[in-house]
């Protein structure tokens, strides 16, 4: 089963208890921490998680395109994140900060820039409830996606399916109506939409759309017929 979470990146950040309101039937809302090192962008942080935990129901999945994640990612989960996602790039620790994020009860997550391979870090996937690969340069929302990044979701994929792990694979920019199915056929799982879902004129129905196009392009997927 494919899952949404939209980004609130592309909200209205003055109505987000409305904005996430407006997405009800997401499996997750997507939260995007930028602190302008990492990269050019500066976001929310903290304060805003817990304002946010508190005004819907929806799980929220915190992507920190931060330096230093190893001491700021756990603060999050505090805040009331149900998944954090880290960058491997940034992060002095990986598989320690990985525990970490699952001991306080979240799920862990790490993410992958378009340049960075996936096959360094084979090893470090029994350590991972989910894999987040960028299908744009982080930083900044609306981008178009990358064609270049699906052979890289298809290797993901036959890693995870190698080691025999239940592990949900993400993609995050450039997802639309007219992505999120090659995504699916590559061996996307999981996929986070911004303008998509928060320019479309009803966000729910958008939602709704683009899990029905995942679901049908994965039903047909080579790497949906072997489980």
């Amino acid at each position: 089963m494919s899952q949404i979470s939209p980004s609130i990146l592309s909200a209205d950040f003055a109505r987000l208890a409305d904005e996430a309101e407006a997405v009800r039937g997401s499996d997750w809302l997507h939260v995007d921490v930028m602190d302008n090192h990492f990269v050019p962008n500066l976001t929310l942080g903290v304060p805003i998680v817990e304002s946010l935990a508190r005004a819907t129901d929806i799980p929220l999945d915190c992507h920190l395109m931060i330096e230093d994640p190893d001491r700021w990612a756990p603060q999050y989960v505090e805040a009331g994140a149900g998944s954090v996602t880290f960058h491997v790039e940034a992060a002095a620790a990986p598989v320690r900060l990985a525990r970490e994020i699952r001991a306080k009860g979240a799920r862990a997550s790490m993410a992958l820039k378009p340049g960075t391979p996936i096959e360094p870090y084979e090893d470090l996937l029994p350590e991972l409830d989910m894999l987040l690969i960028m299908t744009v340069e982080p930083g900044f929302g609306g981008q178009a996606f990358l064609d270049i990044m699906l052979p890289k979701i298809r290797r993901t994929r036959e890693l995870i399916d190698k080691h025999g792990l239940e592990l949900w694979l993400q993609v995050d920019g450039g997802v639309a109506a007219s992505t999120i199915e090659r995504c699916a056929e590559a061996g996307a799982d999981v996929f986070v939409a911004g303008s998509a879902v928060y320019g479309a004129e009803n966000p729910a129905e958008a939602v709704a759309k683009l899990r029905s196009l995942a679901d049908a392009a994965t039903a047909d997927a080579w790497w949906a017929c072997r489980h």
